[in-house]
């Protein structure tokens, strides 16, 4: 008999180890693992990574093996491995009805408890008595499941565990938008039950769909139908959302160290280096200590201020356990897996010898791994002085099952009995790896053979639909409803996967359908939602947006493919040729680049061998899905308005199920015209006066009914009738005048003296434009509503709704935006994408409020709403404004087209104030255009899509942009003037006009003049520590160094007007975009904090920001920013917001002075109006008079204040310093002040 090797001799110490300190806990029959001897309950995450030194010994047994022996206790400690994760899988199978539920609702009620017990696999408390979801412990689970199936192990037996699989995958798919109690169950670190955003929870989904994506779960023995899908968009979202909180854990957690398991070992989630470094600091900076690391800062669990009888922390007892949280030894292995994989030999040495140093030891050799290690009680005053100087106790479990596993592998890796790659079988360590360029291969496919012929004019070759058979193409929404079919189990109950929208990843991709091969359009090319589509040019830069999000975000061996259709509304007016902006698309393909983007142009036969093909293998014949629930039932998606590509279809009788599917899918509403032509006679008479506001129209309508219009609702009208300028966002908003009494609307009555509504319909057809049939239909959708059947020449089923619906359609045709959207109103349409828009800014940690300040008007939105209530919630605050509601959808919807593709647009925004963004877009043209706030608004409503979104990127960036006017063709039926906004350049811009470099400099030449100049004028020079306010004054030039263009509308909205070359109006500008997208310097909420610890509070406008917020929160926390930006948003005028953020910096940078405290409640508004008074008393004293002393209504603040630069002599910031000074000056050090 051979002699036991030293290796085997270490395995079979190992093997002891995990026997007494691990499996010893283990049910026999359930598998699951108790948390102790003591506690019978077993924990989902606990249970994964206790198991994880079981399976990593047994396949260090079966690699190192020097007897048969060894492979039979390989085998008995694999099988350890699968027991317990079947025992989990039965845990949750019995908890089926939640997955289901929790597709649906992500509510806390309906989803997969956190713990079981170990010997029944029942659950143990109540939905609502313990913090069960744990996005992160499903993630898990299902990582593990991907990786212990990919080395070989068998755990799920059955198709209908394949199925639950699935299902689990729909469970956490949603966990970038999933606020969870987390890694440590206690959700917000308050521990009051409050559930968060999570990003530990978010990247262990991101790295378990990843895992899990197109892997077979029987291993080499299964085919198809056992292959786990994952769509790549939803993978993408998650990655996204990561990168945004990273390196803080949560809004309310700054730093947390179970952030280590994503950015290294077992997740590997994270794909730049430089942010996985940057979180690795973090944690070694702010959280490790001398026997581990804190679990996050102000952690009181088994601290000794703790109070154990309570649950819950009062929110300022969290600064009782600063410096004194429990350091958790187990952070140390994670540090330890992580060198071995980062192959730095003297990482793994320094951690070896630190975990060394704080095992416990027994007396028959076994080493135990302790929960945590606390201050003693006795102690803590000293360690409150001293961080880390007391020596501590161990505390909690032991062992602590987790850390003793993590313990035993890294002991395996660390001494070569196993390699990174052998855990880690699906090379998820690569993650940070280089990535090759990827090329983007586009198909440019025609609708028709007629399209086909126009582009072969213009000398572009490609094919139409049809001429691709036997390959087929469908419009994205066809995806979405086929993949609804995945994961459908009669047995279980189990739906499928909810229907949502398939994103640019997931339709570049191609697919097996029953043995056909399908491409997909992308969702943005699909014009039967919303009018986005409808602009050409919006087309084309989406398809740029897009191609660059492939090109970034493509993870997936082979190319994507992008399907490109040419349809009809791709045409000029006259359809005699391409829309210009489509063809240059064309042409720039073919160069091989767009957009930034590496394309590749071809046929869509020659892609087929260097694309990524899916098969979707749930929809063939021989599976138990069905297409139809019944034998004559179709499926109707909710959007199944407008028709897909005829071209793609066999004949009628040859279509097989599939066929007949999809035909129904995108059975389109009958298209027939019932609406009159406008009628262009000469010398008609409108019929409706020009003149008559929306609220004449509206109060003859409330009239009929026998209602009075309450005046409130008419402080932001709708423009109803072209040319009634009524929609002033500019402005002030105020109440209408009343009308002369001879312009009454020339509206039929009927013998009663009541609006007759049969002779309005008659009307339609005398109407010279289509905005007045809108006014006309709008009017019967009110009184009658849009099933009112209109009975239009005498045709039943005309209904209003049916003829908005083709008026839309018409006003598509003409690119006539305003009507457009108008129409979109009357019927609520809503973006297709609206809700998912608003979680992905909410995900990013972007607040968002819809409608003009101030509250209740203004609607705060700060966590994902269902779509019908979102939108519900944007038309009550758009006030019943029904273009103003469709255009806060659309402004949403490219907020979060730029916070994906542009985050750095948004850095140091917090709340997005969509009401405030259209205020000032509307400002913005008014200036440029130099016209009223009247023609401001209705060209706003006017401007197409693409412009919408060139308007909002210059207002976000502060870029200069230029607007032109071009007249509607004579043809039109619309004759207000078509504005288009263009970036402004060197090239179109006069030598005074440009802005750029020549401004920066000479802001830095004001700079360095500073000093001189204040000595000269300035009453009072304070400088304490070398002169705070350069620090002040670098924010603002450097920030300010570009506004955009100087010129601005007069405050007070009065006819003067000013040239390109004058700087009147720049500052004022500035601070109106800043406060209104609410931009605030870099580290602003930090400083406010310091400032807060040596004061009682600061007043804003009434309302105070109490200093006991600091013994809650730290410094760094979003949840304390947020409640900053609460109270600074009480301020409706942006300018005089931003004021105020300049004071409060000016404070800010009194708290490096040593002063202990600088009195009780600041009052920032007294402070400006302090300053304001100052800077007055100057400009009387040189003899200023009338309007430049003229004062905001609103605010009491001079006009010219506002319009100051933050810098120089008569600079903002030397006057609100000034007012410091003055406020402050009992509690200022006497030194440093010289009076000059």
């Amino acid at each position: 008999m051979r002699s036991r090797s030293n290796s085997g001799v270490r395995l079979d110490g190992y093997a002891r180890l995990v026997q007494r300190t691990i499996l010893c806990h283990q049910n026999p029959v359930t598998g699951l693992l108790s948390a102790g001897t003591d506690h019978k309950d077993a924990w989902v995450r606990d249970n994964i990574y206790s198991i994880l030194a079981v399976w990593g010994l047994g396949m260090a047994y079966r690699k190192n093996a020097d007897r048969d022996e060894d492979k039979a206790k390989a085998y008995e400690l694999e099988q350890n491995v699968v027991k317990l994760m079947r025992g989990l899988l039965q845990c949750m199978m019995r908890q089926v009805d939640k997955v289901e539920k929790f597709k649906r609702t992500q509510s806390t009620k309906d989803c997969l408890h956190a713990k079981y017990n170990s010997a029944t696999c029942a659950t143990v408390v109540g939905d609502d008595q313990w913090g069960h979801l744990q996005v992160d412990a499903t993630s898990l689970y299902l990582l593990f499941l991907a990786q212990m199936t990919a080395s070989g192990l068998r755990i799920i037996f059955t198709l209908d565990e394949v199925t639950f699989i699935q299902n689990l995958v729909f469970y956490i798919e949603a966990a970038y938008k999933v606020a969870d109690y987390g890694i440590w169950e206690r959700g917000d670190k308050t521990n009051q039950g409050i559930p968060e955003l999570n990003a530990s929870s978010v990247g262990m989904a991101k790295a378990a769909l990843e895992a899990i994506d197109e892997l077979d779960l029987f291993g080499a023995h299964g085919g198809h139908k056992s292959v786990i899908h994952v769509l790549p968009d939803e993978v993408e979202h998650c990655q996204s959302i990561l990168y945004s909180m990273l390196p803080r854990a949560s809004t309310s957690k700054e730093i947390d160290a179970g952030l280590l398991s994503i950015i290294s070992y077992p997740a590997f989630a994270v794909e730049d280096l430089n942010l996985v470094n940057v979180t690795k600091g973090e944690i070694i900076s702010k959280l490790q200590g001398r026997y581990g690391c804190c679990r996050f800062l102000r952690d009181g669990y088994k601290t000794p201020r703790e109070d154990p009888s309570r649950l819950h922390y009062d929110p300022a007892e969290l600064k009782l356990f600063e410096n004194i949280e429990c350091e958790w030894p187990v952070f140390w292995t994670y540090f330890l897996i992580d060198g071995v994989f980062n192959e730095d030999k003297i990482q793994v040495q320094e951690y070896r010898e630190a975990l060394e140093g704080i095992l416990i030891r027994e007396k028959n050799g076994i080493v135990l791994m302790p929960e945590l290690y606390a201050v003693p009680p006795e102690k803590v005053d000293e360690e409150y002085e001293n961080p880390h100087s007391v020596d501590r106790i161990p505390v909690g479990k032991l062992p602590h099952l987790w850390g003793q596993s993590l313990y035993v592998l890294s002991c395996l890796l660390a001494e070569g009995f196993l390699a990174a790659g052998e855990i880690d079988p699906l090379n998820r360590r690569f993650s940070t790896g280089f990535k090759p360029d990827v090329v983007v291969q586009v198909t440019v496919l025609a609708e028709s053979n007629q399209i086909k012929n126009l582009l072969q004019d213009r000398g572009i070759n490609v094919q139409s639909i049809a001429d691709i058979h036997p390959l087929r193409v469908q419009p994205a929404r066809i995806l979405s409803n086929l993949y609804t079919m995945l994961g459908r189990n009669k047995n279980m109950k189990l739906s499928g996967r909810p229907h949502r929208h398939i994103g640019v990843l997931g339709t570049s991709k191609l697919y097996m359908i029953r043995n056909q091969i399908f491409a997909f359009t992308p969702q943005f090319t699909d014009q039967h939602h919303f009018y986005l589509a409808l602009d050409n040019q919006m087309i084309v830069e989406m398809l740029k947006t897009e191609l660059a999000y492939l090109t970034s975000c493509w993870r997936m061996t082979g190319r994507p493919t992008l399907t490109f259709p040419i349809t009809h509304t791709m045409l000029v007016d006259d359809g005699t040729d391409i829309h210009p902006a489509v063809l240059a698309t064309i042409r720039k393909l073919e160069d091989g680049y767009f957009g930034g983007a590496r394309v590749k142009i071809g046929k869509l036969s020659e892609f087929l061998t260097t694309s990524f093909h899916t098969y979707l293998s749930f929809l063939d014949p021989d599976c138990d899905v069905k297409l139809f629930d019944g034998p004559n039932e179709g499926r109707n998606s909710p959007d199944s308005e407008y028709g897909g590509y005829p071209a793609d279809f066999c004949e009628k009788e040859s279509q097989d199920e599939l066929d007949q599917y999809i035909n129904d899918v995108l059975q389109s509403t009958a298209l027939k015209s019932y609406l009159p032509p406008t009628s262009k006679t000469a010398n008609q008479s409108p019929v409706f006066s020009a003149n008559h506001s929306t609220k004449e129209i509206l109060s003859i309508m409330a009239k009929t009914k026998g209602l009075e219009v309450p005046a409130v609702s008419m402080s932001l009208p709708t423009k109803v009738l072209n040319n009634r300028k009524s929609l002033n966002l500019v402005d002030n908003p105020h109440f209408f005048e009343t009308k002369d009494c001879e312009n009454v609307l020339h509206l039929p009555k009927d013998a009663h003296g009541d609006l007759d509504c049969r002779k309005l319909v008659e009307q339609l057809k005398e109407c010279p434009t289509l905005h007045d049939q809108a006014d006309i239909l709008y009017i019967l959708h009110i009184l009658k509503g849009a099933d009112w059947d209109t009975e239009l020449d005498g045709q039943y089923g005309v209904t209003v709704h049916c003829l908005l619906n083709e008026l839309y359609r018409k006003a598509g045709l003409n690119q006539e935006w305003g009507l457009i959207r108008y129409i979109s109103g009357i019927l609520k349409k809503r973006v297709e994408v609206l809700a998912e828009a608003c979680t992905d800014l909410l995900s990013h940690h972007k607040q968002l409020t819809v409608g003009l300040p101030p509250e209740p008007r203004e609607k705060i939105i700060t966590t994902p709403l269902p779509p019908e209530q979102l939108t519900d919630l944007i038309y009550e605050a758009s006030g019943q404004d029904i273009s103003i509601a469709v255009l806060t959808q659309e402004i949403i919807m490219y907020l979060a087209m730029y916070v994906r593709s542009q985050p750095s647009l948004f850095v140091e925004m917090l709340r997005l104030r969509i009401g405030l963004i259209i205020q000032v877009m509307a400002t913005e043209l008014a200036r440029s255009l130099k016209c009223s706030g009247e023609e401001a608004s209705e060209s706003l409503m006017n401007l197409s899509p693409f412009d919408m979104k060139n308007l909002l990127h210059h207002i976000l960036s502060g870029k200069e942009f230029g607007v032109e006017r071009s007249l509607r063709p004579v043809d039109s039926s619309s004759s207000s003037p078509a504005i288009s906004i263009h970036e402004m350049g060197h090239s179109g811009a006069t030598k005074t006009e440009r802005s750029g470099i020549t401004k920066l400099k000479s802001e830095m030449k004001q700079v360095r003049g500073f000093c001189q100049r204040l000595s000269e004028n300035a009453a009072v020079w304070y400088s304490v520590k070398g002169c705070f306010l350069q620090k002040y004054t670098s924010f603002f030039v450097l920030r300010g160094s570009t506004p955009s263009s100087p010129t601005s509308t007069s405050p007070t909205g009065s006819k003067g007007e000013t040239s390109w070359g004058d700087r009147k109006g720049q500052w004022l500008r500035r601070r109106r975009l800043d406060g209104a997208i609410n931009r605030v310097p870099v580290g602003f909420y930090e400083k406010v904090w310091k400032i807060l610890q040596k004061c009682h509070g600061l007043s804003i406008d009434g309302y105070v920001l109490p200093s006991s917020t600091t013994r809650e929160m730290t410094p760094c926390e979003i949840k304390f920013a947020v409640h900053v930006e609460s109270v600074l948003n009480h301020v409706p005028q942006p300018e005089y917001r931003q004021l105020l953020v300049e004071a409060i910096l000016v404070l800010t940078f009194l708290s490096d002075i040593e002063v202990n405290s600088i009195g009780g409640i600041i009052h920032v508004d007294r402070i400006v109006h302090m300053a304001n008074d100052l800077f007055l008393q100057e400009l009387k004293s040189f003899g200023a008079t009338g309007s430049i002393l003229e004062k905001d209504i609103a605010t009491g603040i001079c006009h010219f204040f506002y319009d100051s630069a933050p810098s120089g002599a008569y600079g903002t910031m030397t006057y609100l310093t000034k007012a410091i000074i003055i406020y402050l000056h009992d509690f200022l050090p006497s030194t440093g002040c010289a009076m000059q």
